[in-house]
């Protein structure tokens, strides 16, 4: 099919990377990659720490993105109208804040001692970073050459894997405790009446990364209202496109190569969400390996994934976006499938590599999808952090699949068939013409 899309050729290899008098902001603005990247990460640690403190199902703990993600599906849109109006500032500014905020609520959280608290700070966290990704990923596209915006959007969330490989890190270091009783144990401590005393320890854990993040967030908040923002035309990021500035919701319809991406962002986030979130328990399920040992195991599949971030950024050089996810996402449904049908070392081993296939997959569907939208950028840019709540939806799926069939292998078919929707998309979805005919 033709297109025209300059986002799915090699990219501009002469044009420099970074507008002149952008570099400051650029660097700011592509810290919160790393910023955000933490808080995410961390939610793969608390899954499993608070099935232990607080003694829940796989299900009840999978609700922990749940309420991460909802926030992220909740603010984006008044993040972007926001914006529309005040600037990417604004938007930068009000996440940090939101960020700090929701990390210190960890605080109170663990002192009252309810689950339900823990949700609420996780909502608010989220809402902070739904702010900075809606600010984020279109600011730092629109800040050179248009036919370079997936390759500097790849250099950005390069940064996000070592947020990530940090977050999980973190958590494997100061919230695990390495203590993992037998029932047996249990049972006596029951009798001693030190159970409740250990299950306290193990919740207020949480709170000490928590509060470092909370005060990261405010610091760099400070540093950047202090710092002078170019001003971003709104248009497209391969271009300009005259559309008249009321443009919004209903004029998004038109693009089909967008819709589309919004349902491949929603498969692909719940595809990685799941993945990452229930990783420690498959390797204790078939490895039967120590939380901390799981934990390590989770940070080196973030490293994976943050190598294929890089490699991917320098590939994309020669080889266009769209052609790579598209051999990416098909590695990835070979690479799960042996997953859920060699549960073991060669499963994990399989479900290990498949971070690094995964790392190209978010910007470049962020990327293409607001290929030509117009005015329509920042709205547009919303609706694609909203199908982030992708990983809200299926990681609970994922538990209630693995109590019905008694297996967290099996549940992961649901990453496999984010994948194969990731792979329609890269190899049709994203050529699709605008119904003008235009672009």
């Amino acid at each position: 099919m033709q297109t025209s899309m300059h986002l799915s050729a090699p990219q501009n290899t002469d044009a420099p990377l970074i507008r002149a008098g952008a570099m400051v902001p650029f660097i700011l603005v592509t810290s919160l990659f790393f910023l955000w990247a933490m808080p995410n990460n961390l939610n793969d640690v608390l899954i499993r720490q608070f099935m232990k403190s607080f003694q829940i199902t796989r299900f009840q703990a999978g609700l922990v993105q749940s309420a991460f993600y909802l926030g992220y599906f909740i603010l984006a849109t008044p993040a972007a109208l926001l914006m529309r109006r005040f600037g990417y500032k604004s938007g930068v500014l009000s996440g940090l804040l939101l960020l700090g905020g929701g990390c210190i609520l960890f605080w109170p959280a663990a002192l009252i001692g309810k689950y339900s608290f823990f949700l609420f700070a996780l909502f608010v966290i989220a809402s902070g970073l739904s702010c900075l990704e809606t600010a984020a990923n279109p600011f730092i596209a629109q800040l050179g050459d248009p036919e370079n915006a997936a390759r500097r959007l790849n250099i950005s969330q390069a940064f996000n894997p070592l947020g990530a490989i940090s977050g999980a890190l973190v958590g494997t270091m100061f919230i695990f405790s390495g203590v993992e009783l037998t029932p047996a144990q249990v049972r006596t401590a029951q009798l001693n009446h030190t159970y409740d005393a250990y299950l306290r320890s193990e919740t207020l854990r949480v709170v000490m990364p928590y509060l470092v993040i909370g005060v990261l967030a405010i610091l760099l908040g400070c540093v950047i209202w202090k710092t002078r923002f170019p001003a971003v035309a709104v248009e497209s990021i391969l271009g300009n496109v005259d559309l008249p500035m009321n443009t919004g919701f209903r004029d998004l319809l038109r693009y089909p190569h967008f819709m589309l991406a919004i349902v491949a962002q929603f498969m692909y986030v719940g595809a990685q969400v799941g993945t990452w979130s229930y990783f420690i328990q498959y390797v204790q399920d078939f490895v039967h390996s120590p939380e901390k040992t799981a934990g390590y195991f989770l940070t080196g599949t973030l490293v994976s994934f943050g190598v294929g971030r890089f490699a991917s950024s320098v590939i994309m050089r020669y080889v266009r976006p769209d052609r790579l996810m598209a051999a990416y996402a098909l590695a990835n449904v070979l690479l799960i499938l042996v997953g859920v049908v060699m549960p073991g070392w060669v499963g994990l081993w399989a479900i290990f590599l498949s971070s690094f296939f995964m790392s190209v997959m978010y910007p470049t569907i962020f990327a293409l999808g607001l290929d030509g939208l117009g005015e329509n950028v920042k709205i547009g840019a919303s609706l694609l952090v909203m199908a982030i709540i992708g990983g809200a939806v299926l990681t609970p799926a994922m538990g209630l699949i693995s109590q019905w069939v008694g297996s967290i292998a099996i549940a992961y078919l649901i990453p496999m068939i984010g994948y194969v929707f990731v792979f329609i998309y890269a190899a049709w979805g994203c050529h699709l013409l605008p119904l003008d005919g235009r672009r």
